[in-house]
């Protein structure tokens, strides 16, 4: 089973399937198990119990098998948590995340960006000149902005990321 107190695994986990559903995941009784008695055995609504597996699921990491009952006719459906494709996911999700930040740290590299000193814009060098350098939306004038530090702060991101 895998570690749930593993913060990146709590942190994905909570991404996918919000706090509730990692609370279902925590409660979740072993087996095969009907979505009713996950609810009644975590404590979790059952519509949100319901949006979690499926979600779950989509991700590979449940799976669920029907059987059809021989005297009524009604389907029953079991889930069992198989949480075995999360590190591919977390693979999947952690070369998104690099990507992201390199291009966001190629975007700030490459551009000079003016503010409004009372936070209402962030404009591109050539839109700040078009504008003189004023406040489009409240007319105060437009200060330099020295992203020196955001952009020292996304290498060190990408740094620790790529040493994990």
């Amino acid at each position: 089973m895998i570690d749930l107190n593993d913060q990146v695994v709590r942190g994905y986990l909570t991404r996918l399937v919000d706090n509730d559903g990692l609370i279902m995941i925590e409660r979740m009784p072993e087996g095969e198990v009907t979505d009713e008695q996950i609810a009644e055995a975590s404590e979790v609504l059952l519509n949100v119990v319901r949006r979690t597996l499926f979600t779950l699921s989509e991700n590979k990491l449940a799976t669920c098998k029907r059987e059809r009952d021989s005297s009524s006719g009604w389907l029953t459906y079991l889930w069992h948590l198989d949480m075995t494709d999360i590190e591919p996911q977390l693979a999947k999700e952690k070369k998104k995340l690099t990507r992201n930040l390199k291009i966001r740290l190629d975007f700030e590299e490459d551009n000079v960006f003016y503010v409004c000193p009372d936070g209402c814009v962030r404009m591109f060098f050539n839109d700040a000149a078009e504008s003189e350098f004023l406040c489009s939306i409240c007319g105060e004038d437009l200060i330099f902005q020295d992203n020196t530090d955001f952009t020292k702060a996304l290498k060190m991101r990408l740094e620790a990321i790529n040493t994990k």
